[in-house]
């Protein structure tokens, strides 16, 4: 058996940046917030004071316990930030995510394997920034996928050895997320590798690029930025693409994310598709608005997978809450929540969500 854990959108840009011991400038080219220490100060009129500086392990909080305990083979996450120096912001664009590189222990201390880039705020500081980014973290010890130097790099998976195989990591961002065209990486030039559209053809298309590269054992996750931030319902053309992915006999794992909170669960032909992982950390403490989505709950996934098939044996699911920018064990009435939104959502997808007695849930399928 080969457990993986997955989560949604890591922000550690901006507010959460100005905690940490080595604050990027504060300047925020935002219509309404110039100067990211506004959000440390919503966070702390919310919930109460945050230290500064945080450790690096800070804002993991909870989730650096539950990580020991359930010992992944793999930790993979949606970084949506820019980790550079670079003050190229890009011009037009409403939000700016920017860590600055001496601040990736934050990365290194929950012990993250793969950061996945191909999402709508990795170029927000710019090509030279895009650049830096996989610079610091390669230099780090962490691998990344779906943005590279070149479309060639961006293109190519993050290999995580396991021993008996590799987990393979591809990542693609979806037009449908808000990233600009202009972001899509060429022969010669940096970016994410873009998806203009999520027709079974782009589907097929992915799955002829990892044929080549699977060999016997590996185990291979896609991960998708596809969608927009608030709402429940599953596209068909998302879920199409999902399925053409798998029916590829390629890809063991669909990793989607973008939305600000969890969404459905299916699970097609043995394999899961997760088709939003919501939030994970991130600086909206304090910020109003879609409070009925929840968006200030997150999920890890830990998920089972069979070594030999790919099939999910088990899909086990964390319930935190992010306060003060750390996480802590969800309430049992926010766990029970969650259980059964879970439920509701994935009626229609074939699965459910059971509740156990210490608060976690187990996915059913």
């Amino acid at each position: 058996m080969t457990l993986l854990f997955l989560c949604g959108d890591v922000m550690t840009g901006r507010g959460i940046d100005q905690v940490l011991p080595h604050p990027s400038d504060p300047r925020l080219h935002e219509p309404y917030v110039r100067d990211a220490r506004t959000y440390v100060e919503l966070a702390e009129r919310a919930n109460g004071p945050i230290p500064r500086p945080a450790s690096f392990d800070y804002i993991w909080g909870a989730a650096l316990a539950e990580l020991a305990r359930a010992a992944p083979d793999a930790r993979i996450v949606n970084l949506e930030t820019s980790v550079t120096r670079s003050d190229a912001h890009w011009p037009g664009k409403g939000i700016h995510y920017r860590m600055h590189p001496e601040n990736v222990g934050c990365l290194t201390a929950a012990g993250i394997d793969c950061c996945v880039l191909a999402n709508n705020h990795v170029l927000d500081w710019g090509f030279d920034g895009l650049v830096e980014t996989l610079a610091v973290l390669r230099n780090a010890g962490i691998r990344t996928a779906g943005a590279g130097r070149n479309l060639a790099e961006a293109e190519a998976p993050a290999a995580i050895e396991l021993g008996t195989g590799r987990i393979l990591v591809f990542a693609c961002g979806a037009a449908t997320s808000g990233i600009p065209s202009a972001w899509a990486a060429t022969e010669s030039a940096p970016g994410v590798r873009l998806v203009h559209d999520l027709s079974r053809e782009a589907a097929r298309r992915l799955s002829r690029s990892i044929e080549p590269r699977k060999a016997a054992g590996d185990l291979v996750v896609v991960s998708v930025h596809w969608g927009g931030n608030w709402g429940y319902a599953i596209p068909e053309d998302e879920r199409a693409f999902a399925h053409e992915l798998i029916d590829g006999g390629y890809v063991d794992v669909v990793h989607g994310h973008s939305a600000h909170h969890a969404k459905g669960i299916e699970v097609y032909r043995g394999k899961l598709i997760l088709y939003g992982c919501g939030d994970f950390l991130t600086d909206y403490e304090g910020i109003s608005g879609h409070e009925h989505y929840r968006g200030n709950l997150s999920l890890m996934y830990f998920v089972t997978l069979d070594a030999s098939s790919g099939r999910l044996r088990r899909c086990e699911m964390v319930p935190l809450e992010m306060r003060r920018f750390t996480l802590e064990r969800a309430s049992a009435a926010d766990a029970a929540w969650l259980a059964k939104m879970l439920t509701r959502e994935g009626e229609a997808l074939g699965t459910g969500a059971a509740l156990s007695a210490d608060g976690t849930l187990s996915l059913r399928f």
